[in-house]
């Protein structure tokens, strides 16, 4: 019988679990929420469940917040993260679509050369006997 797979983003875990993996209060859990940091999963009775990289998100912002940052200047920051990582896969994207079409003319260039003799032959009028 074949385990499972479980994802970094499947949410599994309750609150004080979450809390406690994160090394924080539930209670900050609930604050994060509601400041607008963190929006975990809901079951269909509305109990809260975390994730992996919810896990880590909440490790994040507890650097931050240890570094000196209030809430806000915690959102800013992780927003621009967001912001820098989609960037960096736009970069990526767009920089083997580029090598794809420089291959691509380097194909054709290929296809269009013409073989000629491999010597050099040199031209010039008969000389005089």
């Amino acid at each position: 019988m074949a385990l499972p797979r479980f994802s970094r983003d499947r949410a599994v875990y309750v609150i004080s679990v979450a809390a406690e993996l994160a090394g924080m209060h539930p209670q900050t859990l609930r604050i994060y929420e509601r400041k607008g940091l963190l929006d975990p999963a809901r079951t269909d009775g509305g109990s809260r469940r975390y994730s992996d990289v919810d896990i880590a998100l909440l490790q994040r912002i507890q650097e931050l917040t240890s570094e000196g940052l209030n809430l806000a200047g915690a959102k800013r920051v992780l927003e621009l993260e967001a912001v820098l990582e989609a960037t960096r896969a736009e970069i990526g994207r767009l920089h083997a679509q580029a090598k794809e079409a420089v291959e691509a003319t380097h194909r054709q260039y290929r296809r269009d050369l013409v073989p000629v003799r491999q010597t050099v032959t040199l031209y010039r009028d008969q000389p005089p006997r």
